[in-house]
């Protein structure tokens, strides 16, 4: 961090702080008016009520924002983020957010979407740690164990197997099950996107129930 910023008041770092800060307000007015000018009821419906179809489960990564990605309004997905895009069941962050989505919003489509060039990705495959990071990617490093593995230790085959992971993980998941049984359709979908090309591609089979049906691999995702 630079000196002159975390020094505070005393080097004027906290008035540089939030005169830099201030540009995302003027940014957000900007956006705001332009939303407003296209359309003045937007944020008048937004207030009133949040359906959204999708439920997008994507990496932290700040290079994949999720709606931009797939040319979608505020209220159109419904979004969790975190480093290398896992569906951990025993993670009450991530746990609170899929219960939401699937029983309260009761979202069509759960998406998990991983990133070719993941952060998390290359820790995998670098020495181990035992830090935060290290320890919330234990599920992805034991994927290096799994047999028949020797491929996913290129980088792009191992985000594409950790996708594929965690789609089989929701598939187990006691809300997933839940709604499979008892309530509409529900479809997990597993993609990754390119940010050198910004196109989606799938990368396992869609499941829609527990005897899951296969759709047709394709070089880029379709809608669903």
């Amino acid at each position: 961090m630079n000196e002159q910023v975390s020094s505070g008041t005393e080097n004027g770092g906290t008035a540089a702080t939030i005169e830099g800060l201030s540009t995302l307000f003027e940014r957000n007015r900007r956006w705001a008016a332009g939303k407003t000018s296209r359309d003045p009821a937007f944020f008048k419906r937004l207030v009133g009520q949040q359906r959204p179809r999708y439920f997008w489960i994507g990496c932290a990564d700040s290079r994949v924002p999720a709606t931009e990605i797939v040319d979608l309004d505020p209220g159109e997905m419904f979004v969790h983020r975190n480093v290398a895009n896992l569906a951990l069941a025993h993670d009450p962050n991530f746990a609170a957010a899929l219960l939401f989505a699937v029983e309260n919003l009761q979202v069509e489509h759960i998406i998990v979407v991983g990133h070719y060039g993941c952060g998390g990705i290359q820790a995998v495959l670098s020495p181990e740690t035992s830090d935060a990071i290290g320890q919330w990617l234990q599920p992805v490093r034991a994927l290096l164990n799994e047999p028949r593995a020797s491929h996913v230790c290129e980088p792009d085959h191992l985000c594409e197997r950790n996708v594929a992971a965690q789609i089989e993980a929701l598939a187990t998941n006691p809300v997933i099950l839940r709604r499979w049984r008892e309530g509409p359709s529900l479809t997990l979908h597993g993609w990754v996107y390119g940010i050198g090309d910004g196109l989606l591609k799938q990368v396992c089979p869609a499941r829609a129930g527990p005897a899951f049906h296969e759709r047709p691999s394709s070089t880029t995702a379709s809608p669903p």
